[in-house]
């Protein structure tokens, strides 16, 4: 036994002693254009779906997601704060997500629902994930209410044409949302003017943003 349990311990050392190597020599490559390999990645996945699936469990989601309000506000905030990552219907990507590894998911298609979706999607917006570019909107200053408005509407995105989807974002009140002390400043008295997606704006090659 005690063989046994030195044996354990230097398997423990040595690992320790390897990890320290790898961290100190600077050889793991952090850059964003070159993935990690199979079981790095896997091991981070894996963390952060059981990590997200366990917290989201204590999220109650309000049995009003389907309200056309909720759904309307939503769009707007969704326009303004999470289409250069996530997308929008009839868009195919953008400068932003080519450049985030690893890449957020396109919300705008249909995809597999994982039990408790509402849950999680609130849960994710609120507090964000780590090295991943995800954001925390709750340290922004964005209330519950504003990011269940924000699940509402993502509940209803995959089924929306570009044009419906367009038609949901002017129809809101633009990037609005209470919790923030000065966003009279920062978007004029009214909170802000919906935010239209890419095709709307267009991408303009003379002005402003232009490569």
């Amino acid at each position: 036994m005690k063989r046994f349990l030195m044996g354990v311990l230097a398997t423990l050392v040595v690992g320790v002693a390897i990890g320290a190597a790898v961290v100190y020599s600077g050889t793991f490559d952090v850059s964003a254009d070159t993935p990690h390999s199979p079981l790095v990645h896997r091991l981070i996945e894996t963390t952060r779906e059981r990590a997200i699936e366990r917290r989201a469990r204590e999220v109650a989601a309000p049995a009003n997601l389907a309200d056309a309000e909720r759904v309307r506000r939503g769009a707007g905030n969704y326009a303004a704060m999470c289409m250069e990552c996530h997308l929008a219907p009839g868009q195919a990507n953008s400068e932003i997500r080519m450049g985030l590894y690893p890449a957020p998911p396109d919300l705008a298609r249909p995809a597999s629902t994982p039990e408790n979706i509402a849950a999680r999607q609130f849960w994710i917006i609120k507090h964000g994930i780590k090295a991943t570019g995800m954001p925390a909107w709750s340290k922004g200053g964005i209330e519950d209410e504003a990011i269940w408005d924000m699940v509402a509407f993502l509940q209803q995105m995959p089924a929306l044409t570009p044009g419906q989807y367009l038609a949901l974002v002017e129809s809101s009140d633009g990037h609005s949302h209470g919790g923030i002390t000065d966003m009279k400043d920062m978007h004029g008295e009214s909170g802000g003017t919906p935010t239209a997606p890419p095709k709307a704006r267009g991408h303009d090659n003379s002005d402003g943003h232009a490569h």
